[in-house]
């Protein structure tokens, strides 16, 4: 029988309080927390390394769910102008979908990055700023394509959809249904779209759902009424984290065995077992290198390539110090040819991306056609295809 992953002697902890609505925590190892704050409209920072509080982004458009994209850049719902949007690396606030098919959302809740950098997020309508028109017609779960194609994935289940996430091999989607409590489940298909619907779990006594997260076993953190519920991938309920009326949660710390929790009016943190190797909402894996497609492809006249760098390898240097990993990153046309060296030396710990301009060693620019990129690192070893087109 599946174990409760709370040790028994977990304590919560309560971290800041005096907040008005808190909402959709998530986790940056250079920064540590950030989450929403609907009705102050504000995005809170807190420091693990002196329990700081600052503000981070003022005004913020009440923004609730938070994530990151593959390249660590902060992608929040907007519910006062109804859309997903991204912050740059400068700071600035671009919008990524505020409509589909001519019609305003009704107010995007939350979302979850796909490991091709896709975005799939809910939207409800609980949150539409009051006095403007419901244009959509239905509460929908959707999904934004790399390309930034929008694309509704169901329109038919959901009277208020709101917590989203996938399983750990990203092959299944849950989204949870709010004043039933009721946890839903799809296997997602080619990556871009979800099929099979079955209902994997419904909180009982009349039970809220709001924000979910998911640990390496798959085990669903979803929050609720009197606590977070922790219910296994077969939709048995493990343990219940008692806790007022938590609204969503993040895994964080260095090592990712914290979960961060909003509730009520405060920010709660709890220490688990066996959550390691979390990459639910941009964390990077520990103990695991990955290099992910190119973005865009086909491209013209350049494309990004990204990888990461495990945090966590088998052993420290010196005195408490991360290892990294010495990388080599090259680019090869369709007969086995080098083209290019993007990448040769030691890189730190983290998620890295590299930019090819489509030009050789000299300088000069390739002609149209696939090309290669093969990345190695330790005994890591991998090769992806990609289309020049001019």
């Amino acid at each position: 029988m599946a174990q409760s992953p709370v040790p028994e002697s977990a304590k919560l902890e309560k971290l800041a309080t005096g907040f008005k609505q808190p909402e959709g925590p998530v986790w940056i190892d250079s920064m540590g927390l950030l989450f929403s704050d609907i009705k102050a409209n504000k995005i809170y920072r807190w420091s693990p390394s002196d329990s700081s509080l600052t503000t981070y982004l003022y005004p913020s458009d009440s923004s609730n769910g938070l994530t990151l994209d593959l390249h660590g850049r902060l992608i929040l719902t907007q519910m006062a102008k109804r859309r997903i949007a991204r912050q740059e690396t400068d700071g600035t606030i671009i919008p990524l979908a505020s409509t589909y098919n001519g019609k305003k959302f009704n107010s995007p809740n939350d979302l979850v990055v796909k490991s091709d950098g896709s975005i799939f997020f809910t939207d409800p309508d609980f949150n539409t700023p009051w006095g403007q028109k419901k244009e959509m017609g239905f509460k929908g779960v959707f999904r934004i394509s790399p390309g930034n194609i929008i694309k509704v994935l169901d329109s038919t289940t959901f009277d208020k959809p709101n917590g989203i996430c996938f399983s750990p091999d990203e092959s299944k989607l849950y989204v949870n249904e709010s004043p039933l409590g009721i946890i839903y489940i799809w296997d997602v298909v080619n990556d871009s779209t979800i099929a099979n619907k079955k209902l994997l779990y419904t909180i009982p006594l009349g039970g809220y759902a709001d924000g979910m997260k998911v640990d390496p076993d798959g085990n669903i953190y979803c929050t609720g009424p009197s606590g977070v519920w922790i219910i296994s991938p077969a939709g048995v309920c493990l343990d219940t984290i008692l806790m007022e009326n938590p609204s969503n949660c993040a895994w964080g710390d260095a090592d990712r065995k914290s979960l961060y929790i909003t509730a009520g009016k405060s920010l709660y943190r709890i220490r688990l077992a066996g959550t390691s190797d979390v990459k639910d909402q941009g964390f990077l894996p520990a103990g695991r290198f990955e290099l992910y497609n190119n973005y865009p492809n086909p491209f013209n006249p350049a494309t990004r390539i990204t990888y990461i760098i495990p945090p966590f390898l088998s052993a420290y240097q010196g005195e408490g110090k991360k290892k990294g990993s010495f990388v080599l990153l090259k680019i090869y046309d369709i007969l086995g040819r080098e083209i290019v060296t993007l990448v040769d030396g030691t890189k730190s710990p983290g998620t890295h991306t590299v930019e090819w301009n489509g030009k050789n060693s000299a300088g000069q620019q390739v002609g149209s056609g696939v090309y290669y990129y093969r990345f190695k690192a330790s005994q890591y070893l991998e090769t992806k295809k990609m289309l020049l087109i001019k």
